[in-house]
């Protein structure tokens, strides 16, 4: 009993409930701004205000965006003239969501001089394979990540054996560590990870860490960074939750990467929380994947992460420090069976380079297309491509949770199914629990391992989640 008042204590006095009453306090100014400007002035607000509406539809209709993004402006815009119009102008104006933007895309186009494709490679894949060749010229120009051939895969099936794994390489860095994590929650893993980062760090090894800031509201103390660098692990939060009504709390960063030595990476599903290797049971089992790169290609993953930390340096670290590195002697001078593409992507750049790849993957496959994901909100174009593979006589499965996280995007998922399988898409539910993996497979030739890349000031998530490793065999 004790406990249980403790913890209720702690969340009635703790920082959540302080951000949440403030940005509710906040909300509540917005609205009563509304309410004055209608009640006070309302023929002459309300007239000015609806032309204003009524610009801002043609203004939103003509910018170069998804149709749905545009739809969900559009409709509370011209239902509510005031609330929408004033709302649109805050979101857009708004300069915290922009200042991460603009670094973000100076720091992707300073590094991509680091990331030039051998011509080689790429000439050795359009003899195998010219279509694919096309693909990979359409994500090396406009994602910015060139493809490898000198390198070992390894797929983990279960975030159980992927830590067992993570734990066995970490124990082997002599240079350095880079870590980033969506969520971070102290039990059996992260407690296990954080001894070895903090002996490697005694050791000299460099070790950075980075996680998302939405930890901060209940899983880790806000002041964490501060924490480990006691330990002698460098460490920055990624967009720590303030207490302001702001777009800047909707910059998360969703990856999952883990760079060792500049020649091992991990990247995958699987957070730093024990549910992710049933350690603790919260939707029955959990059911992840992961894959464990070594190789020349591990260069996409190591700047990846640079570009993310630099965000937040006031100077700036080193790229080409932690890119001159020896390859695992199992693979130096071998050439691997297929061929490798790491990449990142996000709604920054307006370039949906994640989302053309799954079109891609759609449009083109022979004989069938498996996926697996947790959420299914799909726009227009991704539900015509997966009815359309299936209507051309291409087996297109979909695995979905049984027990979802989250139940009202579970809802929604469901009002695309009988859409989908009238055109002949067959859906399954994970009976065992709940899925967290997001995966492609396609035609036998290709895995299509994904990880949400997700730094975005909008809230729609679409199927089309940005992967960061493409195999191709």
């Amino acid at each position: 009993m004790k406990k249980k008042l403790r913890s209720l204590l702690r969340i009635v006095f703790g920082r959540t409930a302080f951000m949440l009453l403030f940005i509710m306090l906040q909300l509540a100014f917005f609205f009563g701004i509304v309410h004055w400007i209608s009640s006070e002035y309302s023929l002459i607000s309300y007239a000015g205000l609806h032309l204003l509406g009524t610009l801002t539809c043609i203004y939103i209709y003509n910018k170069p965006e998804n149709p749905s993004f545009k739809l969900s402006w559009i409709i509370p815009v011209l239902a509510f003239p005031v609330f929408g119009t004033l709302l649109y102008l805050y979101v857009e104006l708004e300069i915290s969501g922009r200042i991460i933007s603009k670094r973000a895309n100076r720091l992707v186009k300073e590094s991509r001089i680091y990331l030039q494709q051998d011509q080689k490679v790429l000439s050795h894949l359009e003899n195998e394979d010219d279509r694919l060749s096309g693909l990979v010229n359409y994500v090396g120009e406009f994602g910015g990540f060139p493809i490898y051939e000198n390198y070992t895969a390894e797929y983990f099936p279960s975030g159980e054996q992927k830590f067992e794994r993570l734990k066995e390489e970490l124990e082997k860095a002599r240079k350095f560590i880079f870590m980033e994590y969506f969520i971070v929650e102290h039990g059996v893993m992260w407690d296990t990870i954080l001894e070895i980062l903090e002996r490697k760090a005694k050791e000299g090894v460099e070790v950075r860490f980075m996680y998302d800031g939405m930890c901060s509201i209940a899983l880790l103390p806000y002041h964490y960074p501060k924490i480990l660098e006691a330990k002698g692990i460098h460490c920055h939060a990624f967009a720590p939750i303030k207490p302001a009504l702001s777009t800047y709390q909707n910059n998360r960063d969703h990856r999952k990467i883990v760079v060792i030595d500049g020649h091992t990476a991990f990247t995958g599903g699987v957070n730093l929380a024990d549910e992710y290797i049933n350690v603790k049971e919260r939707f029955g089992y959990w059911k992840d994947v992961a894959v464990m790169i070594k190789g020349e290609a591990v260069k996409n993953f190591t700047i990846m992460f640079l570009q993310m930390w630099n965000i937040w340096e006031k100077t700036p670290l080193d790229y080409e420090k932690y890119l001159s590195h020896d390859l695992p002697q199992q693979i130096e001078g071998r050439r691997s069976e297929g061929f490798v593409l790491p990449y990142g992507d996000s709604p920054l750049d307006h370039e949906p380079v994640g989302k053309m790849v799954y079109l891609d993957i759609l449009n083109t496959a022979k004989k069938y297309v498996h996926i697996m994901t947790p959420y299914l909100i799909l726009d227009d174009e991704t539900i015509n491509a997966l009815r359309y593979a299936a209507k051309r006589g291409v087996d297109v499965k979909i695995i979905m949770p049984d027990i979802p996280d989250k139940k009202y995007a579970f809802l929604l998922a469901h009002t695309y199914y009988l859409e989908l399988m009238d055109a002949g898409v067959q859906i399954y539910q994970f009976r065992p629990g709940f899925v967290h993996a997001k995966v492609f497979t396609s035609d036998d030739t290709r895995p299509w391992w994904a990880v949400l890349i997700w730094i975005s000031e909008a809230c729609t998530i679409i199927l089309s989640v940005q992967p960061s490793c493409i195999r191709i065999r």
